[in-house]
């Protein structure tokens, strides 16, 4: 199984539009409109390197007011939290 992360910039009126797009592509696990220098965080999940590539190279290519990207690969894996758990305290 490859992680990966992808940091996003989108146009500014399309990053909810594209976020959409994004959760739409099989292997995006989760999609989150964060703070800072990118507007969202896509958090992948695929069998190998060629899936990523093509999520990456084909599927994201096609998804219009995505102005750059940042791809990182995750190596290991230190927590096995729950995600909706975490993000859910206090709520």
């Amino acid at each position: 199984m490859v992680t990966a992360i992808i940091l996003i910039k989108a146009k500014r009126t399309s990053i909810s539009d594209v976020a959409q797009k994004m959760v739409n592509i099989s292997g995006v696990s989760e999609v989150y409109s964060v703070s800072g220098s990118y507007d969202l965080v896509a958090i992948i999940r695929v069998k190998t390197n060629d899936d990523l590539a093509v999520l990456v190279t084909d599927q994201m290519r096609s998804i219009e007011g995505i102005e750059n990207t940042e791809t990182m690969l995750a190596f290991k894996a230190f927590s096995q939290h729950d995600l909706d758990a975490m993000f859910s305290v206090g709520m």
